[in-house]
């Protein structure tokens, strides 16, 4: 590994918490290397016991819970309670993935012409992924688990801002018996390794987390070399409210949805669409209990909402907000500025902000505002709700609050988004699959899904 290495601080003081490598292209062909010798033998091993491993090492993770939890709010400033639950969500994917290890058979047929027809699928070798910051844990589990379960090699490189945790992780499946050349980390930056594994030809395939413009680049390089891809590139969930909804479970959920890991998440309420008819006591609610929430140091107890990542990314939020008002295409109900007193200028803070009667054309509706920030809107009728929620170029996910099972109906339907919840969003167990359509990306993540996308199949004629 090259000798040369970059900090990583934590964003809610600046205080540094670790270093990693910063790896160069020669990391990453010598990681390939030693990944495809580690193939020959991994690969043939039984799925029973690549599935005791998986076990093995999700119940050292548990036991070791709170100081993952710990090192994971500092390098990345979300609360610790939901680091915890991340933590934990990592631990969970293993077990899913070890207990569906080797059910992935193939088919058998006769025919009088052909004789006996077999299809048998085998992993495809080496495989790489790239880890965002946001939620770099469950994330690395999404794409390790299936990779290690199927028989394959991965090389992982973790993002540049939030590394060490995923490198803790990695030293569990190592202690517990997973070969280190058979799930290798390449610390580094998107621009090297990121592209070196990219535009690698040896390496099969790649799951890509982050930015729509980034996974642009990376479906093509990774297209030169046929690799197969999963790319999960963001997305502007819409929720809809009806007037028959639960007015105090969608007040919560909004603010749930959105303000969870300080708005920086893929599937987080990017913005709401409220029936007219309930309009004025939902946004209330939603104000008072937004209100409640505590702003600070993710490791303080008692804080809702750690710090944005990084100061450019609070910059970028806010000037999104500024677009809004300064254009009148919204106004703000609460927040809006970014905290000028101690201990908040230590860090990257940003408060709930949330915007009323926010205009269909407003930046907060167009972009992707990866932080906590809340548009509501208006709508008449479920018809112009749908037309509203869908005019975006993302499609990663939707939620219809509602008892009707007519609109429920005609909304799972009619939603462009490859996953739409009903009086609920955001939450996701690992046996389902997760991924969007149009800009939001392509391929699926998580359950039995996943599974194909690191098998090929290998079709048999026998003739009798």
């Amino acid at each position: 590994m090259n000798q040369e290495s970059y900090d990583v601080y934590n964003p809610a003081d600046g205080s540094l918490v670790g270093s990693v490598p910063a790896g160069t292209y020669d990391d990453v062909n010598n990681a390939v290397s030693i990944a495809w010798e580690a193939f020959r033998s991994w690969s043939q091993t039984d799925p029973l016991d690549r599935s005791k491993l998986l076990f093995s090492a999700a119940q050292l993770i548990r036991a070791d819970q709170k100081d993952l939890a710990r090192l994971l709010t500092r390098e990345q400033g979300k609360p610790l309670r939901e680091s915890l639950n991340e933590v934990a969500g990592f631990a969970r994917v293993l077990e899913y993935y070890a207990s569906i290890s080797g059910t992935m058979h193939g088919d058998y047929g006769l025919s009088k012409n052909y004789g006996h027809m077999m299809v048998m699928r085998q992993p495809l070798g080496v495989c790489a992924a790239i880890i965002p910051w946001n939620m770099p844990v469950l994330i690395m589990g999404w794409k390790i688990g299936p990779v290690l379960a199927t028989g394959n090699t991965m090389i992982v490189k973790p993002s540049t801002t939030a590394p060490l945790t995923c490198k803790a992780l990695a030293g569990y499946l190592y202690r517990v018996g997973v070969p280190e050349s058979v799930l290798q980390l390449v610390t580094g930056s998107g621009e090297v390794v990121g592209e070196a594994l990219a535009r690698h030809p040896d390496i099969r395939s790649l799951s890509f987390t982050g930015a729509v413009s980034t996974g642009i680049q990376v479906a093509e390089h990774a297209a030169k070399t046929f690799k197969k891809t999963i790319l999960e590139l963001g997305g502007s969930d819409a929720m809809i409210v009806c007037r028959d909804a639960d007015l105090e479970a969608a007040a919560k959920g909004a603010v749930s949805g959105r303000f969870f890991n300080c708005g920086q998440t893929c599937t987080a309420i990017k913005r709401v669409f409220v029936d007219t008819k309930i309009y004025a006591p939902f946004v209330q609610r939603v104000r008072e209990l937004a209100g409640a929430l505590q702003v600070g140091n993710g490791l303080t107890p008692g804080v809702d909402i750690g710090p944005v990542h990084t100061k450019r990314q609070r910059d970028t939020i806010h000037s999104l907000v500024q677009e809004t008002v300064n254009n009148q295409l919204g106004t703000v109900m609460s927040g809006g500025e970014i905290p000028d007193s101690n201990p908040y200028t230590m860090g990257s803070f940003y408060p709930p902000t949330i915007l009323t009667d926010v205009d269909p054309d407003a930046p907060v509706m167009r972009e992707e505002v990866f932080g906590p920030v809340l548009p509501i809107s208006g709508f008449d009728s479920i018809s112009d709700a749908i037309e509203r929620a869908n005019a975006t170029r993302f499609g990663l996910g939707a939620s219809v609050w509602t008892h009707d099972m007519r609109i429920i109906s005609r909304a799972t339907q009619e939603l462009d988004a490859g996953i739409v919840w009903v009086n609920q969003h955001l939450r996701i167990p690992p046996e389902v699959p997760f991924g969007g359509v149009k800009s939001s990306g392509l391929g699926r993540e998580n359950g039995r899904y996943a599974l194909f996308h690191y098998l090929e199949e290998k079709t048999i004629l026998i003739h009798p």
